[in-house]
C-alpha cells in the first residue's frame, strides 16, 4: 500500500511541527524519515497511522484520505499497519506469546490453537524459538524488539511502522535490527516507514529515504541521492556526529 501526504500541517499552540508537508511513500518499499530529534518525526508517524488528525491537509492510504474518515472507518483502515514502537511497548504482565497474540484476539475470531500456530509462526519468522512461555523482563532489549515486530506482524499488515528502532541498542545488535527490518520487508513484501536518526542504518537498508527539517521535506530519494544532496543542512546533518543512542 502507498501512502501519501499532502499539504500537511499541524500546531501544538505556538509551535508549527508540520508546514504544508508532502510526501510520497512507495508501496512495498523500506522509505526513511530522518531528522534532528524533536524535529516532528514521531508526530509525522502519529499522522500516518491516524492517531493525529492534522490542523489542514490530506493523508492518503492508496486512495483513502484518512483525515476524513470517521473513526470506525479509520479502525478497518488501522488493521492494514503494524507499528514496532521504540522501546518495543510489550505488555510486562503477559507472556510472550500473549503478548504477540494479543492482535489476534483482539480482531479475529480464530480459535485460539491456530492462534497459537500462528504466534509461533511469528516468532519463528523473527529468529526467536522456545520463548512464547517468557515474560518480557527475561528477555534482552534485542529480543524484546523481536518480539514486538512478531506482534506487529501478527495480523499479516500491509503497512509497518517503526519508531526508532535502533534507539538504546550497541552497534551488534543495531546491526541485527537493521537486518530484521530487510528481511521482514522481503519476506512480507510490506510498505515499511521507519523514523530515525540513524545514519548507518538508514544508508544500508533503505529504498527512499526524507530529510524532515522545519517542518517540510527538504531532501528525498535514493541513499545516494541524499548523500550527494547540494542542501547544506542535509551535508551537515548526515556528516556530523550522529553517534547511536
Amino acid at each position: 500500500m502507498k501512502i501519501k501526504l499532502q499539504n500537511v500541517c499541524k500546531a501544538f499552540g505556538r509551535q508549527r511541527v508540520l508546514d504544508h508537508l508532502d510526501l510520497d511513500i512507495a508501496s512495498r518499499k523500506i522509505t526513511y524519515i530522518i531528522g534532528q530529534s524533536g524535529g516532528g518525526k514521531s508526530v509525522l508517524l502519529k499522522h500516518i497511522i491516524g492517531l493525529i488528525k492534522p490542523d489542514s491537509g490530506h493523508i492518503f492510504v492508496d486512495d483513502t484520505d484518512i483525515c476524513a474518515l470517521r473513526e470506525r472507518e479509520l479502525n478497518d483502515i488501522r488493521k492494514n499497519f503494524g507499528m514496532l514502537f521504540q522501546e518495543a511497548a510489550l505488555f510486562d504482565s503477559m507472556t510472550v506469546g500473549d503478548n504477540v497474540a494479543f492482535p489476534l484476539k483482539e480482531h479475529t475470531r480464530l480459535l485460539p490453537k491456530k492462534i497459537d500456530q500462528i504466534v509461533e509462526a511469528k516468532l519463528q519468522q523473527v529468529g526467536l524459538t522456545d520463548v512464547s512461555h517468557k515474560m518480557p523482563a527475561e528477555l534482552s532489549g534485542g529480543m524484546r524488539k523481536r518480539v514486538g515486530l512478531a506482534r506487529a506482524i501478527a495480523l499479516d499488515p500491509k503497512i509497518i511502522l517503526f519508531d526508532e528502532p535502533t534507539t538504546g541498542l550497541d552497534p551488534l545488535m543495531c546491526d541485527a535490527v537493521d537486518q530484521l527490518i530487510a528481511d521482514t520487508q522481503q519476506q512480507t513484501g510490506a510498505t515499511c516507514v521507519v523514523i530515525s536518526h540513524d545514519i548507518e542504518s538508514t544508508f544500508k537498508i533503505a529504498h527512499h529515504v526524507a530529510m524532515l527539517y522545519g517542518g517540510r521535506i527538504i531532501e528525498f530519494g535514493t541513499p545516494d541521492d541524499i548523500k550527494a544532496s547540494k542542501n547544506e543542512y542535509v551535508q551537515r546533518f548526515i556528516t556530523g556526529k550522529h553517534e547511536r543512542r
